[in-house]
C-alpha cells in the first residue's frame, strides 16, 4: 500500500472509529467527541492564570488511560483530547493577558505590551479577535508545516543515519535542550544529569538492577509518569503555593472595558497580515528545533514586528508597546506556530522539545503501538504500516481541532474570559488534588503517591535555583532510548568503544554537541 492509503486509512480511522453516539442516523466517533472536548478544556485552562495545557494534559493522561484502556482503539480518542488540549490552550493564553494584564505564560507576556492597553481603551473584543486570527493562523501554517516536513526528516534519518549516528543525534539534542533552556549552560547539564541519572535506576542487567541501593522499593525504577507530573507538575504547584503565602493573598488587577471598538474590519486584516506571515514562518522555525520553546519566538516574532512598524507607522497610529494590533498579531501568531512544528522532532526522531510534546510522547508510549520515530513513515513492502496510519490519523485531528478553532474558538475563547478571576487560593489546592488523583488512578499504590512527592520536592528546588525542569524531564524520557541505542551501535561496530568518533557523520554531531555548550557558555559571559 502506498502513502496515499495510508492517509486514507488514517483519515477514516478518525470519522469511522467506535461511535460515541449518533445523530439522525450517523454515527459519531468517539475520536470526534475527544478532539472537541480537549479543545473546549484547553481553552478553559489557558484563559486561566496559574494553569497551562501541559499541566491539564498531565492530569487528563492517567484519567484518560484509565477509562479507555490501552488497546490501538485508545490511542486516537486519547492523543486527540491532549492535543485538543494543547491547541486550546496555546488560543485561550491571550485572554488573561489581553483582559487582566496577567500572563499566565511567560510567552503571553509580550501580548500584554499591546493586548491590555486595547482593553483600557475600550478595544478589548478588538484585541481578543486579533489574538484569535493570529493564533490559529500562526498554528494553522505548522501543521501544514509539520505534514511536509516530518515525513521527509524520518526518511531522510532512516535512509543516512545508521545506529551510531542515532546515537550521536540523540547526544545533540539533549545538549541543546540543556544548553538552551537550563537557565543556564551549568544549571541545563545538572538538570540533564539528574534525569539520565533518575532514567537508569533499576536498569541494566535482568538479575543486577543498578542504582537500586539493595531496595525492593527500588527494584522496579521509578514510574514514569510519577516522576514527570512531580518535577513539572507538583515542583510548580509547590513553588507557587510558597509565593502566595510568602507574598500574600493578592487581589487580581481587574479592568472594566467599554463594549464600542471591537469590529475587525477587512482593512485591519490586510495591515496585520505581514507580521502574521512573518511570526508564523518564526514560530514554525524555532519550534522544529528541540527545546527552544513559544517564549523565544514570542520575543523575536515581536522584535521583527517593531523593526517594521517602526517604518510604516503613520502618526496616529499608537506606539507598539502601547495598544498596537500589530504587537498582539505578532506575538499570538509566533508563540502559536510552535505548537505544530514542535511536533516535527516528535514524530520523526521521538525527541520532545517542550511540556506538551513530553506529554504526547507519554501518552504514546503509555498506550502501545505506536513509536515515535524514522520506522513511523516507513512504507512497507507489502501489508500496512500501523504506525503511517496513526500518524495520519494524528494528523487529521490537528486539522480537525484547526478547524474548530477558526469556528467556535473566537466565541468560546471571549466567553471564558471569567476564568481569569479565579483565585489562585482556590485553584491550586483544586490542581494538588487532581494531580494527586491522577497519579493514584495510574500507580494505584500510595508508594507511587510519595514517589511523586518526593519528585514535587526536588521540582520545587530545581525552580527556587533558576533551574529548568524540562531538561530533566526530556533526559529522563530519553535515557532508555539513549541507553539502548548505544548498546546495539557498540554491538554493531564489533565492540568499538570509540564508535561516536569513528563514524565522520557520528563525529560530527559531537563536535556540534561541544560546540553548542561552548557557544553558549560564552554567551553567558558576555
Amino acid at each position: 500500500m502506498g502513502l496515499w492509503d495510508h492517509a486514507v486509512l488514517g483519515f477514516a480511522s478518525v470519522f469511522a472509529g467506535p461511535e460515541a453516539f449518533t445523530i439522525l442516523g450517523i454515527g459519531i466517533s468517539v475520536t470526534l467527541v475527544m478532539i472537541l472536548l480537549g479543545f473546549l478544556m484547553g481553552i478553559t485552562v489557558g484563559a486561566t492564570p496559574g494553569l497551562a495545557g501541559p499541566m491539564a494534559m498531565a492530569i487528563a493522561l492517567p484519567i484518560l488511560i484509565s477509562i479507555f484502556g490501552f488497546s490501538q482503539n485508545a490511542f486516537l480518542p486519547v492523543m486527540g483530547f491532549l492535543i485538543g488540549i494543547m491547541k486550546g490552550a496555546t488560543l485561550g493564553g491571550a485572554v488573561p493577558a489581553i483582559l487582566f494584564n496577567t500572563p499566565g505564560t511567560p510567552d503571553a507576556y509580550m501580548t500584554t505590551l499591546d493586548g491590555y492597553p486595547m482593553a483600557q481603551k475600550g478595544q478589548a473584543k478588538k484585541a481578543l479577535k486579533v489574538a484569535h486570527l493570529s493564533s490559529v493562523s500562526g498554528d494553522t501554517f505548522s501543521d501544514m508545516v509539520l505534514v511536509l516536513c516530518a515525513p521527509f526528516l524520518a526518511v531522510l534519518v532512516e535512509s543516512y543515519l545508521d545506529l551510531p549516528e542515532k546515537t550521536a543525534l540523540l547526544i545533540l539534542s539533549l545538549a541543546f535542550i540543556a544548553a538552551v533552556i537550563g537557565g543556564s549552560v551549568g544549571k541545563g547539564l545538572i538538570s540533564m544529569g539528574l534525569g539520565l541519572l533518575a532514567a537508569m535506576v533499576a536498569t541494566g542487567e535482568d538479575f543486577y538492577p543498578r542504582l537500586t541501593m539493595g531496595s525492593p522499593a527500588l527494584s522496579e525504577g521509578f514510574p514514569v509518569a510519577t516522576a514527570i507530573l512531580g518535577v513539572l507538575i507538583l515542583g510548580e504547584v509547590f513553588r507557587a503555593l510558597e509565593d502566595m503565602v510568602r507574598h500574600g493573598f493578592q487581589k487580581r488587577q481587574t479592568t472594566k472595558v467599554a463594549s464600542g471598538g471591537d469590529r475587525l474590519s477587512f482593512a485591519d486584516v490586510r495591515r496585520l497580515a505581514p507580521y502574521i506571515a512573518r511570526s508564523s514562518l518564526i514560530g514554525t522555525v524555532i519550534g522544529a528545533l528541540p527545546g527552544i520553546g513559544s517564549t523565544l519566538a514570542a520575543t523575536l516574532g515581536y522584535t521583527f514586528a517593531r523593526n517594521r512598524y517602526a517604518k510604516v507607522k503613520a502618526t496616529d497610529d499608537p506606539e507598539l508597546g502601547k495598544g498596537a494590533p500589530e504587537g498582539i498579531a505578532a506575538t499570538e501568531a509566533a508563540n502559536s506556530a510552535v505548537s505544530g512544528a514542535n511536533l516535527i522532532p516528535v514524530l520523526s526522531l521521538g525527541i520532545p522539545g517542550n511540556a506538551a510534546a513530553v506529554f504526547l510522547i507519554l501518552g504514546m508510549e503509555s498506550i502501545g503501538g505506536f513509536n515515535p520515530g524514522p520506522s513511523v513513515f516507513r512504507l512497507p513492502n507489502e501489508g500496512i504500516n500501523p504506525e503511517l496510519v496513526m500518524a495520519f490519523g494524528l494528523f487529521t485531528a490537528m486539522f480537525i481541532t484547526n478547524g474548530l478553532n477558526w469556528t467556535i474558538g473566537g466565541v468560546f475563547m471571549r466567553a471564558v474570559g471569567v476564568m481569569a478571576r479565579v483565585p489562585k487560593e482556590v485553584l491550586l489546592p483544586v490542581v494538588l488534588l487532581l494531580t494527586l488523583t491522577a497519579i493514584y488512578v495510574q500507580e494505584t499504590s500510595m508508594g507511587s503517591m510519595w514517589i511523586a512527592v518526593g519528585f514535587g520536592i526536588l521540582g520545587y528546588l530545581m525552580r527556587r535555583v533558576g533551574m529548568s525542569p524540562l531538561p530533566f524531564v526530556i533526559a529522563f524520557i530519553l535515557g532508555g532510548k539513549l541507553e539502548e541505542t548505544a548498546r546495539q551501535a557498540f554491538a554493531a561496530t564489533g565492540g568499538d568503544s570509540f564508535f561516536l568518533f569513528t563514524n565522520p557523520i557520528a563525529a560530527v554531531f559531537m563536535l556540534m554537541s561541544l560546540a553548542v555548550i561552548i557557544f553558549n557558555l560564552r554567551k553567558t559571559r558576555q
